[in-house]
């Protein structure tokens, strides 16, 4: 008999934030193949009859290309196993979820998708940062900096307004701020990095977008971090007060605009 897949979005790595469906699969899997950011602590606990295997991938390292997480899905599935492929946040945004579904369709396979919770929503949420705020901030674009953006996307980043969610952004840390500067994007605007969101050494260094990377370099900011680009962040500081002044303040331009 052929067995099935199950996509589980572990959410930012805390435990708890696993939703009642996760920990119910991962009850049931004869497999879990997990990765370094999802909650893997108490996994022999949560998947007591489970063989556990750890696919994670670290920046410069995989332990495992994703061709062959892949095979080994459709392999223990097609062995008549429940595989539960264990991720950090959701499978779905820049988890490779898509890629495991498409190969396990093309054998034959049973395969669900379970969602998480993003960090790219909770994280800068456990620092203070709603991504939205009522007149502040009505969209949020979300991106993965794992490689430099094109000027193109740069241009069109720094036009958008509203929040800019950066994920894997570390390491082009410098050319975001650039470019983003450099189609008009003003100095003052206000950049949060979190690191280690939801651990107990989770840290948040702030400062305006034209010395977020200075502020970054002395404080020795690593992965895995998030970055928020956005009005929202002066939140973190000051909370009702600074929300109140922005919402004055944008009040005022619309009535100049009218």
């Amino acid at each position: 008999m052929t067995g099935r897949v199950t996509l589980v979005g572990g959410g930012p790595g805390r435990e708890d934030l696993l939703t009642v469906g996760a920990v119910r699969a991962l009850g049931s899997a004869d497999v879990v193949l997990y990765d370094r950011l999802a909650p893997h602590a108490r996994l022999a606990e949560l998947a007591p009859d489970a063989d556990l295997v750890d696919v994670g991938k670290q920046p410069g390292h995989h332990a495992l290309p994703q061709e062959e997480i892949e095979a080994l899905l459709v392999a223990h599935a097609l062995a008549g196993r429940h595989v539960v492929r264990l991720k950090g946040g959701d499978p779905y945004v820049f988890g490779r979820g898509g890629e495991e579904v498409l190969a396990c369709h093309r054998a034959g396979v049973p395969v669900e998708v379970l969602p998480g919770v993003t960090s790219a929503v909770s994280v800068p949420g456990a620092a203070g940062i709603p991504l939205t705020h009522r007149g502040i901030s009505r969209l949020f674009t979300v991106v993965s900096g794992h490689a430099p953006l094109s000027d193109e996307e740069l241009r069109h980043l720094a036009g958008l307004g509203g929040t800019i969610v950066v994920l894997m952004g570390v390491n082009t840390l410098p050319q975001l701020a650039a470019g983003l500067a450099r189609h008009g994007m003003r100095g003052s605007m206000p950049v949060a990095i979190v690191e280690r969101g939801f651990r107990c050494d989770q840290r948040t260094t702030i400062a305006d977008l034209s010395g977020i990377v200075s502020a970054a370099g002395l404080a020795g900011v690593a992965s895995p971090a998030v970055i928020v680009v956005g009005e929202v962040v002066r939140l973190a500081h000051d909370g009702d007060r600074t929300a109140a002044e922005l919402m004055e303040r944008a009040a005022g331009f619309a009535a100049v605009a009218t």
